[in-house]
């Protein structure tokens, strides 16, 4: 069921269905690989493009790992880079395996797809937006090899010096315990512990889901300071932030299943800062209903300063440009109220007691 054109391999979708649902992957050609490295996609060739070829130029020998590509939400675009990228280093690199992946929504059940297709013992985890430094794959193997079930690499993502909030927001990567922007996992771990979870149908908290299932089920994980990948921050439309609170739904799913780990890996507290701004916003409409113009123009008055400092705090070691203290401006009035929304939204949803 599948073409090969070179060094590619080209699953159609009954393939990709099998190998989404565990079915034996087939049979590879000659030496089995020591890692497959799984990218996840979702119609971006021009970033992927640059990605697999930071992947290709690995230190590590070509016939130690191959690559899969998996599209989630398959496009010609993606698939011809794919495919180009393999026909120009058929002769000498990897093994490049292109899966679309129509069984399943988000990089969650893209990556599951990813290595359930794996035909190596070891998985190594990485996105369509990161440039793997040359012995990316060989200091997590050494990792791996070390006694380790599972390593966390270090991501660096360069910034300005005056960041705006978002690229603020994505440089917490660097800080991660663990992402999968750069991880490294034995394959018989994510068999043990089904792989990812995949409710987690945004970019949001999957990672640590797969670490808090791995450390439960009793797994090593590893650091490896010496396994690096660049993650530059791409650009984002004004008042981006807007709609990246609807992820705040999936902090619940991960609070159900993992309430300790939650508490004391992601030291998350409840956002009392936008229950306070919520609440005086609620004080005022209450009092305005009711006639009560002073106690109104008192709630009125701590919203603004309570909403005043929360723009104050963006802005501190932010960009000062107009654009940016306008979007600041504007998203921290509506940001307290999506981020409530949307976790009170999750908490529903999962069925959790979660504030």
């Amino acid at each position: 069921m599948s073409t090969v054109v070179g060094n590619f391999d080209m699953f159609d979708e009954g393939s990709a269905g099998a190998a989404h649902l565990g079915a034996v992957p087939p049979e590879p050609r000659g030496e089995i690989a020591d890692v497959s490295v799984v990218i996840p996609t979702y119609r971006r060739p021009a970033l992927l493009a640059r990605c697999l070829d930071a992947v290709l130029a690995q230190a590590l020998a070509p016939a130690r790992y191959e690559i899969i590509v998996c599209d989630d939400g398959p496009d010609d675009a993606t698939r011809a880079c794919v495919e180009d990228l393999a026909r120009v280093h058929a002769q000498h690199g990897p093994c490049i395996r292109y899966l679309p992946v129509t069984s399943t929504q988000g990089p969650a059940g893209a990556r599951n797809a990813g290595w359930r297709a794996a035909r190596a013992p070891r998985i190594a985890f990485t996105d369509d937006d990161t440039l793997p430094d040359t012995n990316w794959l060989s200091a997590g193997l050494r990792a791996l090899g070390a006694g380790a079930n599972a390593v966390s690499g270090r991501i660096v993502v360069p910034l300005r010096d005056r960041p705006t909030d978002y690229e603020t927001d994505a440089a917490g990567l660097a800080r991660a315990e663990f992402a999968t922007a750069n991880a490294f996992v034995e394959r018989a771990a994510l068999e043990r512990v089904g792989g990812f979870d995949e409710r987690f149908t945004s970019a949001w908290r999957e990672d640590s889901d797969l670490q808090f299932a791995l450390m439960q089920a009793g797994y090593r994980i590893d650091r490896a300071a010496d396994a690096v990948v660049l993650h530059p921050v791409r650009p984002a439309r004004w008042g981006v932030s807007i709609s990246q609170q609807k992820k705040s739904q999936f902090d619940a799913l991960l609070y159900k299943k993992y309430p300790r780990l939650f508490r004391q890996r992601l030291r998350s507290m409840p956002p009392l800062l936008y229950y306070a701004i919520i609440a005086a916003a609620a004080i005022c409409l209450y009092a305005l209903g009711n006639g009560r113009t002073g106690v109104a123009s008192i709630a009125a008055l701590g919203w603004l300063a309570l909403t005043a400092w929360f723009c104050a705090k963006r802005l501190a070691t932010t960009a000062r440009t107009l654009s940016h203290v306008l979007e600041m401006a504007y998203t921290s009035v509506l940001i307290p109220f999506l981020s409530v929304f949307w976790r009170l939204y999750g908490a529903v949803k999962f069925r959790t007691l979660f504030l």
